[in-house]
């Protein structure tokens, strides 16, 4: 089940919808829950991916975002766009939205949920969890529970979020110059001020570390001696795909 463009419920066979519709572009099936209390509620993600806002129903979910739009495979993001409904083994119908829909460049999707926890929905979301991942299998798609970031890379990733607009990439011709300057592995510092004031550039190194045109440990704090190097340099003086 899911919203059309005009905002009408419709019910079509999981199948079918799944290779027919762009579920990227849909605006949620149901609202996210507000839980009195927690100290992050439900808000608006804006896509470096799409150019598009991406409905967010916590911070773990917003974390996850922040991975899955610096993923260069992914192409479109939405959030809750689709419930899927099915019978259990007693002929009772069950329904599940999974939070997150991904859409990647070979044209497959993930659907997800974020929890906060490894244990949190208990035993409903886990019996959910097990008919989502049935039906993505059928069509070659894949459901995962995300875990939760470690505090250190979740910080990092918030950071660089902050630099992932356009508008962060600089005057023309600025950014060729932090990406020469970063062409051998250098501290964040060092190689900004090579490149002139350091306010100035370093908007600019953060957007690139965002969209993977320089890359760093980012297991570790964040800091002005902390290593940069170009793409595909692991952050520990290796070649790799961190970053």
């Amino acid at each position: 089940m899911f919203l059309d463009p005009v905002g009408q419920s419709v019910q079509q066979r999981w199948a079918d919808a799944a290779m027919t519709v762009a579920f990227e572009e849909l605006p949620p099936v149901s609202a996210f829950p507000v839980v009195p209390g927690r100290r992050w509620g439900p808000g608006l993600w804006w896509s470096a991916t799409t150019g598009r806002h991406v409905a967010a129903g916590s911070n773990a979910m917003r974390t996850q975002l922040m991975v899955l739009d610096r993923d260069p495979d992914v192409t479109g993001l939405a959030g809750r766009p689709v419930r899927l409904l099915w019978r259990d083994g007693r002929g009772r119908v069950r329904s599940w939205v999974p939070q997150l829909f991904a859409r990647y460049r070979d044209g497959t999707g993930l659907l997800a949920d974020c929890p906060s926890r490894p244990e949190a929905g208990g035993e409903r979301a886990l019996r959910a969890a097990d008919a989502m991942g049935e039906a993505c299998e059928e069509i070659g798609w894949a459901y995962r529970r995300l875990a939760p970031l470690d505090d250190v890379p979740a910080a990092n990733l918030k950071w660089l979020a902050g630099y992932r607009h356009p508008r962060n990439a600089g005057r023309p011709g600025l950014m060729p110059s932090v990406l020469e300057a970063f062409a051998q592995p250098r501290p964040l510092l060092e190689g900004a001020e090579a490149v002139g004031d350091p306010i100035e550039v370093l908007a600019v190194v953060f957007h690139a570390l965002w969209h993977g045109q320089l890359t760093t440990d980012l297991e570790a704090p964040l800091h002005e001696c902390v290593p940069v190097g170009p793409r595909g340099w692991d952050g520990l003086g290796g070649t790799g795909g961190a970053g």
